[in-house]
């Protein structure tokens, strides 16, 4: 076992953890900053993100940031805290005009004036974006900076498996370098997770197979809070039947979706937005198409029903032009040219709401009145909340490279000003924590957890869908229960140390049951539809008793629920219409 001694470890390589490092980096260049990740860095799933960011760049007569923060907080459902949406919208034009310096190649247009697109939900045009690959450009740009500092080191393919917190302060972490399978533990002063989300709990899904929330599931696992896990995001337009995703910058662009009858449904759900209306509202309309016969069955993609997302009107230049990573993905993966036929697409599990209950600041809750010491969390495992019931698309990156930023600057400080760490049971702990791991190579039988793995993801698409009923949903719950007791006994196969991908898969189909629970538990607690949270038998939103956030916290093998009040500084809730 190797001890590693740091000032700041940064759990997680995608925009949030970069941007984190960087901020870090550059607030106290003496800091030693590790950047922690499971995956090569530039495997992150930030490189997946397509369409762009969001920010007011040009105030005037047509946008705002009031408006900007206005259109978040309605598309949210009314359950983002409105302090840390003003928070978003005030922040978002700096970020984009940082990596504009930086290098990130956006679209312009001939005056040198950074393009912006329409996004879901937003009422004009702000998402900046660099063809259909903003992701991968941000993302390229911070680890080709971060790479030129020397105060900074990246450690890929490091699994984390346990944080290490004494009395409400964090003292470390243990990791297993896949490429040797030695077991590494980081003794650090500060540590920002940013590991991303959970929608890999769910079969059919945009995200990566690495996303798993590992890091979410490590911080409950310590005791930490989670908030608002009910509320995963359903993207209306994933590719029929690998999953991935189809940009809403493709209807941005002007693409229309089409049911079997050649209707453009859109027009019986949001007549305004058609489209462009948010993303809870537009999955709802496809399923609700879907179940009331007017689906698309084609044997070409499996047994999916789904939509037609139509761009060939738009013409083969503008395709090639501004979504030539979709025409690409569409003829690879489906055999469909976008500019003569129109693409197979239905709702995909794609981005996780709820997260790791963090302050405005993302200092990590691990109770009603304190935070842990040392700890912080950036991105989509943070639940500020920002995005409450409902993401705008484009927002996310905005949310973690500013929050990168922020969290950057309060982990620099704390670890700029604080001790090496002490603590009396963090050798016992290491030493535990490196027995459970043994106890996994030595098992000689027991279940599968591929199995188990794949039951679970079917449980969660058939109980926690776009669409949710009681019924559906206790069954869910109790075979989540059933998995979690079984995953107790799994037995890894493999018994070597090098590049042990059967540990490290075993390591987070855990994560992803736990998680699991507790996603369920909060959804049937929640008796209202409200976001991206739709219940059959509660159909309507119900401010008087369900405008609050949900708090998850483990309780021996239990979910304790508690529930805690949404910040509204300007916009009172009213009724959603698009």
């Amino acid at each position: 076992m190797e001890v590693l001694e740091y000032d700041l470890v940064v759990l997680g390589s995608g925009l949030a953890g970069m941007r984190a490092a960087l901020q870090a980096a550059k607030a106290d260049d003496k800091l030693k900053i590790a950047i922690v990740s499971k995956l090569h860095a530039m495997r992150s799933h930030s490189v997946s993100a397509e369409g762009g960011i969001s920010g007011v760049l040009y105030t005037g007569e047509s946008d705002s940031a009031k408006l900007h923060a206005y259109d978040t907080i309605k598309g949210s459902d009314y359950l983002s805290d409105q302090d840390a949406v003003e928070i978003l919208v005030g922040n978002a034009p700096g970020e984009i005009k940082l990596f504009d310096n930086l290098g990130v190649p956006w679209n312009k247009g001939e005056k040198g004036k950074i393009e912006l697109r329409a996004f879901g939900g937003m009422s004009v045009p702000r998402t900046a974006f660099a063809a259909d690959k903003t992701g991968f450009f941000m993302l390229s740009t911070l680890y080709d900076t971060l790479l030129g500092m020397p105060n900074v080191k990246f450690f890929h393919e490091y699994m984390a498996t346990k944080l290490f917190v004494e009395d409400s302060k964090f003292k470390g972490l243990f990791t297993i370098d896949m490429a040797t399978g030695d077991s590494v533990v980081f003794v650090s002063k500060a540590c920002i997770i940013a590991t991303g989300g959970f929608a890999r709990i769910f079969d059919f899904t945009t995200t990566a197979h690495s996303s798993t929330g590992d890091g979410i599931a490590l911080a409950y696992e310590a005791g930490m809070q989670l908030k608002d896990m009910e509320f995963v995001q359903f993207h209306p337009t994933a590719l029929v039947p690998s999953g991935i995703l189809i940009t809403e910058a493709s209807r941005g662009e002007g693409g229309y979706l089409v049911n079997s009858k050649g209707e453009r449904f859109m027009e019986r759900y949001a007549k305004s937005k058609m489209e462009l209306a948010p993303r809870d509202i537009i999955s709802r309309a496809i399923i609700t198409e879907i179940e009331a016969g007017r689906g698309i069955k084609d044997k070409r993609f499996g047994n999916y029903e789904y939509v037609h997302l139509d761009l060939r009107h738009l013409g083969e230049a503008k395709i090639d032009e501004r979504l030539p990573m979709i025409k690409e993905i569409s003829m690879k993966m489906a055999g469909i040219d976008p500019s003569k036929e129109p693409i197979p697409v239905r709702p995909a599990a794609h981005f996780t709401m709820g997260g790791i209950n963090t302050d405005i600041k993302g200092r990590i809750s691990a109770g009603a009145r304190h935070g842990t010491l040392g700890l912080w969390a950036a991105g989509e495992c943070g639940c500020i909340s920002v995005h409450g019931a409902n993401r705008l698309g484009s927002n996310s990156l905005s949310q973690c490279v500013i929050w990168g930023r922020i969290t950057g600057n309060e982990a620099a400080r704390f670890a700029s000003t604080s001790k090496k760490p002490s603590g009396n049971r963090i050798m016992a702990d290491i030493e535990k924590e490196e027995g459970r791991i043994n106890s996994l190579l030595e098992r000689k039988e027991g279940e599968n957890p591929y199995a188990i793995r794949e039951e679970l993801r079917r449980t969660m698409d058939a109980s926690f869908g776009v669409y949710r009923n009681s019924a559906a949903m206790s069954r869910g719950r109790k075979k989540v229960i059933e998995l979690r007791k079984r995953f107790k006994n799994i037995v890894v196969r493999d018994k070597s140390r090098v590049y042990n991908t059967n540990l490290r898969d075993a390591l987070e189909i855990g994560n992803a049951v736990e998680l699991a629970l507790v996603v369920a538990e909060c959804a049937i607690n929640r008796k209202e539809t409200r976001g991206a949270h739709s219940r059959k038998e509660y159909p309507k939103r119900d401010d008087r008793s369900w405008l609050k956030h949900t708090i998850a916290q483990k309780s021996g093998n239990r979910v304790k629920i508690t529930y805690s009040k949404v910040e509204i500084t300007k916009w009172q809730p009213e009724e959603r219409k698009y």
